[in-house]
């Protein structure tokens, strides 16, 4: 599928170009920036712009504001680190719409970035209203979405207004796109995929669309407690694992699918049982049939880490959502350590594709010291959740030629 890029857009000089970028970063208490991650990575789309000869609007979300405006969900906290990633001058405007937009942009010099304050201080931006979008692009020539990771969202400034101005992806919503679009909808194969989580019923559209995609599904986390207890194996229990009752029956008919689309699934044949769920617990490795009845199941043993390494060797690309266990609890990160250096060291060597995204996964993989090392890291949570699920994202669909 072909989608619309800068370079569709022709002669941009003098033109202004409204930016979506994704500024959502994360922030402390006195309002500093604490990753700066997704500055970093829209930055060269501004900087593209920039050297084409565009004015560049810049328009995001930030936080929850839920449609009101406030100091705390204000983007003028993210002015001074934007300035500094760019090394241009950035200035803020306390609207996104209306007639301190169209003078601020009228006033723009071609070495500055106007930032405009968070869309999501008016409601009509998560309602998708299309009044909002076109008031939005008024003072605009040109749409560029780079926000990959909000493009599940049918929000006012990710769909409509791409559809009233010649709009175009970014550079980071172009590799996103390309790099899922590699990883999953046309891979290498053998394509392995590891899904971990805490729960089966929040990854249930996840686990059925891949059990048909991929050639080898790893499932860890909490989640694997339930496809062991389907399976029989009756020392998990809701006091020492995170085993979800009323999901056996979906664990059995995922693992069916999986039989009938030829998906070798992989579960864990070892797990770390800990005494109590804190860091440096009192803990042990176990097999499946020794379990404990009380304590908790924090991570996976090494004889599932071992087995998880060979399948992965079989295999040509891995897309990885989820760590093996509580990795924020050390050492039940050990499991997900292992694996990622593994999975690098696979990549470096030139012999697997390895791409990833979600919150967890990013942490997981940078507090492994792998995260550099990966094919590709997706910005995004929920928006590669879903492609992940073989959902159409409404932002990237309007990019569409």
């Amino acid at each position: 599928m072909a989608y619309k890029t800068i370079d569709d857009l022709g002669d941009l000089s003098g033109k202004v170009v409204m930016l979506r970028a994704d500024l959502n970063v994360p922030m402390n208490e006195k309002f500093e920036v604490t990753n700066t991650a997704r500055i970093d990575r829209t930055v060269p789309t501004i900087k593209l712009l920039m050297q084409k000869g565009a004015k560049v609007v810049v328009v995001s979300h930030f936080g929850r504001p839920e449609g009101k405006g406030d100091t705390k969900n204000s983007l003028a906290h993210i002015v001074g680190d934007l300035q500094k990633a760019l090394g241009s001058k950035v200035v803020f405007v306390d609207d996104c719409i209306g007639e301190k937009v169209q003078a601020a942009v009228k006033q723009m010099s071609a070495d500055e970035v106007l930032l405009l304050e968070n869309l999501r201080f008016y409601n009509e931006e998560k309602k998708g209203d299309e009044a909002f979008a076109k008031e939005l692009v008024k003072v605009a020539d040109v749409y560029v979405s780079d926000a990959f990771s909000t493009a599940h969202r049918p929000h006012a400034s990710m769909v409509a207004a791409a559809q009233n101005l010649p709009s175009a992806m970014g550079l980071l919503m172009s590799e996103e796109v390309e790099a899922l679009t590699k990883g999953l909808n046309n891979p290498q194969r053998p394509l392995m995929a590891i899904v971990g989580g805490s729960k089966v019923s929040t990854k249930l559209d996840l686990l059925n669309n891949l059990v048909k995609k991929v050639d080898k599904l790893v499932i860890s986390g909490g989640m694997a407690h339930t496809f062991l207890k389907a399976l029989g194996y009756d020392k998990i229990n809701e006091q020492n694992s995170l085993v979800q009752m009323d999901m056996l029956s979906t664990a059995s008919m995922i693992l069916e699918t999986a039989k009938t689309s030829h998906c070798e699934v992989i579960l864990p044949v070892d797990l770390v049982w800990a005494k109590e769920f804190a860091a440096n617990a009192e803990h042990k490795t176990v097999d499946l049939n020794d379990i404990e009845s009380d304590g908790h199941l924090l991570d996976v043993g090494q004889k599932t880490v071992e087995l998880i390494k060979a399948k992965m060797s079989e295999c040509q690309t891995l897309v990885w959502n989820g760590p093996l266990g509580a990795f924020e609890l050390k050492p039940f990160d050990e499991a997900t350590n292992a694996v990622a250096r593994f999975a690098a060291d696979l990549t470096l060597q030139g012999k697997l594709v390895t791409v990833a995204g979600g919150g967890d996964t990013v942490s997981a993989l940078e507090s492994a010291g792998v995260a550099d090392k990966m094919t590709y890291i997706s910005t995004a949570g929920g928006a590669f959740l879903e492609w992940m699920e073989g959902k159409a994202l409404p932002g990237v669909e309007v990019m569409k030629k």
